[in-house]
């Protein structure tokens, strides 16, 4: 069995993770008799700045033949963020309706959270963000610009297939998990968008009756995520809550560089699957980017394609890493070593 995956190393530290990991990736294949060919597309903010588009017209139709897709990262200091966001990866997530986004945070042994009192093991949750619509839909305008009554408007979409169907893939995960659901909202002042959510989040868990499920408001699940993030199983938010949450679920369980994320598609159309640490422009070019966030998106993708042991041994090996205090580490969680030395030692390990 062959996979035929599309590459997007993207911008910044992109490239860099995605060259290291690359031949990572095709070993562990190799080793779990299955085989990775890869097409690369050079698409991004070097693009845009060149020819004025992130990627081409056809890029959908380019990608829609592929088994999945491994992007690095998007964002340039000279290109604006909506520009690089619009321009490239919510196309591709509405295109294929990229739904569910799962982003685990977990606090490996060996590596120290910021927070005091928690060792490995302890912090352990993942996030189902709504992916496609929401506060991100691309609805609304502005009006007379550049007079003193200029006005913006941005409007919000939930509809109701889609947060049905990131909820009940919320619930099915913590039904698997630990059994304890967080509903994230902010039907308090969103009385429209969030009080529908909350509907739908409560015709949802009759089916699923072994699941407890606690309700935060956006606000106190931060608080609470720096508190007591010992307590969160699984969480389920709206795309702008999800996004910001799990930024934060990066940082409490030590680094954005360890953080993976899987954009799921509803249909047959490919998913996606990246790190969360972005383009990190003030370290491009000298060879520290960590690459375990693109080591576990590729796990998250393995898993994906139906082969879960290459995928629990990546899991496996970063564990192994990680609680070795030997073990070469990059400085965003202490150490010194450079992003192919990592990647050397994982390799030896498998």
């Amino acid at each position: 069995m062959s996979y035929d995956i599309a590459v997007i190393e993207g911008d910044g530290i992109g490239p860099e993770v995605i060259d290291a990991v690359r031949p990572l990736i095709e070993r562990t294949a190799d080793g779990y008799g299955f085989g990775i060919e890869t097409t690369n597309y050079g698409w991004g903010s070097e693009r845009y700045l060149e020819e004025g588009a992130m990627m081409p017209e056809d890029g959908l139709d380019r990608l829609a033949d592929h088994d999945a897709i491994l992007l690095g990262a998007v964002g340039h200091p000279d290109v604006p963020d909506h520009v690089a966001l619009h321009g490239l990866l919510l196309p591709i997530r509405k295109g294929f309706d990229q739904r569910i986004c799962k982003r685990p945070s977990v606090l490996f042994e060996g590596i120290e959270s910021p927070l005091r009192g928690y060792s490995g093991g302890e912090i352990d949750f993942v996030v189902f963000r709504e992916n496609t619509e929401g506060e991100y839909a691309d609805v609304g305008g502005r009006e007379h610009r550049g007079e003193d009554h200029e006005v913006a408007v941005q409007t919000a979409v939930f509809t109701r297939e889609a947060t049905e169907t990131i909820v009940r893939t919320a619930f099915e995960a913590a039904a698997e998990r630990e059994g304890h659901l967080t509903n994230i909202t902010k039907s308090n002042a969103q009385a429209y968008s969030m009080v529908f959510w909350d509907e739908v989040v409560a015709e949802v868990s009759e089916e699923y009756p072994t699941v407890a499920v606690e309700r935060l408001l956006v606000d106190a699940a931060s608080m609470d995520l720096v508190r007591r993030p010992e307590e969160f199983d699984v969480l389920v938010a709206s795309n702008l809550f999800g996004d910001v949450l799990t930024d934060l679920g990066a940082i409490v369980s030590g680094s954005l560089g360890l953080a993976a994320s899987a954009n799921l598609a509803s249909g047959d159309e490919p998913s996606m699957f990246e790190p969360v640490h972005g383009s990190a422009p003030d370290i491009v070019g000298q060879g520290v980017a960590n690459p375990l966030a693109t080591v576990l998106s590729t796990a998250l993708l393995f898993d994906y394609l139906g082969e879960s042991a290459a995928s629990d041994r990546l899991w496996e090996v970063v564990r192994e890493q990680l609680a070795d205090p030997n073990a070469p580490r990059t400085p965003d969680v202490g150490g010194e070593a450079g992003t192919e030395d990592v990647v050397a030692d994982l390799a030896d390990r498998l």
